[in-house]
């Protein structure tokens, strides 16, 4: 497999890929966003994603989307693998490793911290991959998200205190 960074020429079968991982994860619902939201965050004046795609025979045959964090107790960035997905067909090939081994080994390069990810708990056999690689789970956090209506109603209600 061919590691890539992706152009916005991509970026179609990057959605593509993305429709395939929403319908595998059962979230195809939760997909409210397009193309050229993609193309914007990651190629627009306020670019907050890296897109890298796997190519294999001149097929593009999975992604990883990921962006920097930073850790105040490390002092130091780290990446955060927001997506990794390989098609069906091309499981159990070593494809995903290459695509995760990829983003370790771009945030080893560049001195960061730490790579993350989160993992659905049902992921039976990616959860044994990830911790066959020696990842480990942090079964001490909770993750807490504001999205849609409520977040809106909390940004509004923010006033700057002068």
């Amino acid at each position: 497999m061919d590691i890539k960074l992706a152009t916005k020429e991509d970026i179609p079968g990057v959605y593509k890929l993305l429709m395939e991982l929403a319908e595998f994860e059962q979230l195809a619902h939760a997909v409210v966003g397009n193309e050229q939201d993609i193309e914007k965050w990651a190629f627009g004046n306020d670019k907050v994603i890296t897109v890298y795609c796997g190519w294999y025979e001149g097929r593009m045959i999975g992604y990883t989307l990921h962006y920097t964090t930073f850790s105040t107790f490390q002092c130091r960035p780290g990446l955060y693998i927001e997506d990794i997905y390989v098609q069906p067909e091309y499981r159990g090939k070593g494809f995903g490793k290459q695509l995760l081994l990829h983003v370790c080994k771009l945030a080893n390069d560049k001195g960061y911290g730490r790579v993350e990810w989160q993992v659905l708990r049902w992921l039976k056999p990616s959860i044994a991959f990830y911790e066959s690689l020696g990842a480990q789970p942090l079964n001490d956090w909770t993750q807490y998200r504001l999205i849609g209506e409520p977040l809106e109603h909390h940004a509004n209600a923010y006033s700057r205190i002068d």
